[in-house]
């Protein structure tokens, strides 16, 4: 039996703020435990609602609303040139992805072949970097902590739960890069036929002990290349929210070590600037950087895939 005393001191510590917890909970999926909507398992797969699928339903559902009200707006005008603001907007970033990053990898004559793909890869990595970063569940579980205490299995508080950037999952990154593999393969296929596709992955002419030894290093690279992408894009959007919430903790981190709240305002004078840097320099360059990276390495994959031999 734990004394008066101690188990005052469990409590205290059991309530204390756990950073690492509490940083990994803001940027992970929502628990297994704690889905927001509950479905059965098929085939070993538990099809339950998450955060992160609820955030690629917004994702779909704002690009598909925005850029359709544009799109019939502009087909409504019986003009080629845009008015608006949005749909201006709109064919500056179709025209940058078509020429600066389709033409230059895949060349004019797949030009409109491919360019879909990778402009519809681009918006929807752009729209889910930029949703990740508005603090909306933040605030909604500030309310909830605040003013309506809600029950653990409440909605709202299981909305709470896990983080809101989609592409910081790697399930989610993963069927991106999925997507990116099997479109290489398709373009090659096109371009050159099945077995000619094949035929390319080495180069014409080379000796049969050099074969043996390329073909397999080909074969890992056309598995490397998605997990490369993978990887990349869900490590760095994962990685600008854990720095955020790494430098707003030191504030906590530093009070509580030293029973001052003194030291904790000072630490924050400090920590809420840098923390405000580093959040704008995520929106200003991570998002939409991350973006390009990923759709011009799959252009230029499929690009590789098309002209072989050079």
């Amino acid at each position: 039996m734990l004394q008066p005393e101690h188990a005052a001191e469990a409590a205290q510590s059991a309530e204390k703020l756990n950073p690492g917890e509490t940083i990994i909970g803001h940027v992970a999926n929502s628990p297994i435990d704690h889905p927001l909507i509950h479905l059965p398992t098929i085939g070993g797969i538990d099809m339950s609602v998450t955060k992160h699928v609820l955030m690629l339903w917004i994702v779909a559902a704002v690009l598909l609303v925005v850029v359709s009200l544009a799109v019939r707006r502009y087909a409504r005008q019986g003009t080629m040139i845009p008015r608006g603001s949005l749909m201006g907007l709109i064919e500056y970033v179709t025209v940058r992805v078509r020429d600066e990053i389709v033409e230059p990898a895949v060349g004019k004559r797949w030009l409109d072949t491919y360019t879909p793909l990778i402009l519809l890869f681009f918006l929807f990595i752009v729209t889910s970097n930029a949703i990740g970063l508005i603090p909306i569940f933040d605030l909604l579980a500030l309310l909830n902590h605040t003013v309506l205490h809600l029950p653990e299995d409440a909605f709202l508080t299981r909305l709470t739960h896990g983080g809101v950037t989609a592409t910081g999952n790697f399930n989610v990154t993963a069927a991106l890069a999925t997507i990116s593999f099997f479109a290489i393969i398709v373009a090659g296929v096109r371009a050159h036929g099945f077995f000619g596709h094949w035929k390319n992955m080495a180069p014409h002419g080379l000796p049969k002990p050099l074969l043996l030894i390329l073909i397999p290093i080909e074969v890992m690279g056309m598995f490397v290349r998605p997990f490369a992408l993978t990887m990349r894009l869900a490590a760095n959007m994962t990685a600008g929210h854990v720095a955020v919430l790494a430098v707003l903790f030191m504030i906590f981190m530093m009070a509580d070590s030293t029973r001052s709240a003194l030291v904790g305002f000072g630490m924050a004078v400090v920590a809420l600037p840098l923390s405000v840097g580093i959040s704008v320099l995520e929106a200003v360059v991570v998002v939409p950087v991350q973006a390009f990276v990923f759709t011009l390495l799959t252009a230029v994959f499929i690009g590789m895939a098309i002209h072989a031999h050079h």
